[in-house]
């Protein structure tokens, strides 16, 4: 059993709602809508929401993982690897951690510059973020939280505006339902994963968690929020774009905020992608401090010091990614990576685990009978 985190340090179990939620709604949800349809067509609502299912299904692993090992990832990975192999695989955790928050960072920054400042540079606003990053976690994990929960709260305002598009909606575009071969539906809930991905950093703050064994339903609530929200937004989009739009539009969510006219603002999409900075920021900085945590427990490194590095490979991948196609093949790397690790590793934990404590237990019983 690892040492417990000091009372002051913990956060109330409901907080997990906005975690899970928070970490899933980001700079995804901008244009998901795009990779779903190549796959699934029309029914790509239903793609997404087999994907939230398998989320919820995955959440309910993570618990059982958490609770046998009454600790967080490093200590599943010691559990069941040893110390070398399981800090070798955490130190790979670390990395993907990295590589998150270094796609919503890279990915909002493009529409920034696609939308409002073309002529922007990438380092610029790469490296203001690194320091904003750098304040927002060194304040701690309670700090960290305080912003998701911002994140959640603040973007809902804008929520009903993208029900507006209804307006022009042709419903009979979905119908008849399921044309799609179960394969083609697998295929399309494959390619929402990185859109679902974040919430697999329960594994690390787990255990600053008050109650954490009764916090698994807000998980879940938060992951239902998030499954409900994408569903409606496929719905939306499907009533409002044909298929061969979808096919082309990059960022079919925020291209539905050029629907709403206000008499005093023409590019009602500027607000959207102004307000949506607080969807991703709390993304990137739960990531990171994730990547500096692990490197923390796993190593016994100052987290600060950690995050420094963390940053800076950050900063560093981002300006590495000058166009847009550099910044697809990322981000489809990094999807296709959480992918495996969230949907494909962690039941094969919950697998490895199982047979590690029975061995242990058969051990420890023949040892007692001797």
């Amino acid at each position: 059993m690892d040492k417990p985190i000091k009372e002051q340090y913990l956060v109330s179990g409901f907080l997990t709602f906005f975690l899970i939620h928070g970490m899933q709604v980001g700079v995804g949800v901008l244009g998901f809508q795009r990779t779903v349809v190549k796959s699934a067509g029309y029914d790509g609502w239903i793609s997404v929401l087999i994907a939230g299912a398998v989320v919820h299904l995955i959440i309910a692993c993570m618990y059982i993982l958490l609770k046998r090992a009454d600790g967080d990832l490093i200590t599943i990975h010691r559990q069941i690897f040893g110390k070398w192999v399981g800090n070798a695989l955490s130190l790979l955790v670390c990395f993907y951690f990295v590589a998150l928050a270094t796609t919503v960072l890279r990915a909002y920054i493009e529409i920034v510059q696609v939308w409002m400042f073309p002529d922007l540079p990438t380092w610029s606003i790469a490296i203001v973020a690194g320091f904003f990053f750098y304040y927002v976690v060194t304040g701690g994990f309670r700090t960290v939280v305080g912003l998701m929960f911002l994140g959640v709260v603040i973007p809902i305002v804008i929520s009903p505006i993208l029900l507006l598009p209804l307006e022009f909606a042709n419903f009979i575009n979905m119908l008849p339902i399921l044309k799609h071969s179960l394969k083609e539906l697998a295929l399309g809930a494959k390619d929402t994963s990185l859109s679902y991905l974040g919430f697999e950093l329960l594994l690390l703050y787990y255990p600053f968690l008050k109650k954490r064994e009764l916090s698994q339903k807000w998980a879940q609530f938060g992951a239902a929020a998030t499954n409900i929200s994408y569903t409606a937004l496929m719905f939306v989009s499907l009533a409002f774009y044909s298929e061969e739009q979808l096919n082309k539009t990059i960022w079919a969510t925020l291209t539905l905020f050029k629907v709403v006219q206000l008499p005093f603002l023409e590019r009602f999409e500027y607000v959207g992608i102004s307000l949506w900075m607080f969807f991703i920021a709390p993304n990137i900085a739960l990531a990171l401090w994730g990547a500096s945590r692990c490197a923390k427990r796993a190593f016994s490194v100052n987290q600060r010091l950690a995050l420094g590095v963390a940053i800076v490979i950050m900063v560093t991948i981002v300006m590495l990614l000058p166009t847009r196609q550099e910044v697809s093949v990322f981000s489809e790397w990094i999807g296709e990576i959480g992918f495996y690790m969230v949907f494909v590793y962690i039941p094969l934990l919950v697998i490895l685990q199982a047979i590690t404590l029975k061995v242990r237990r058969r051990n420890h019983e023949h040892a007692t009978n001797l």
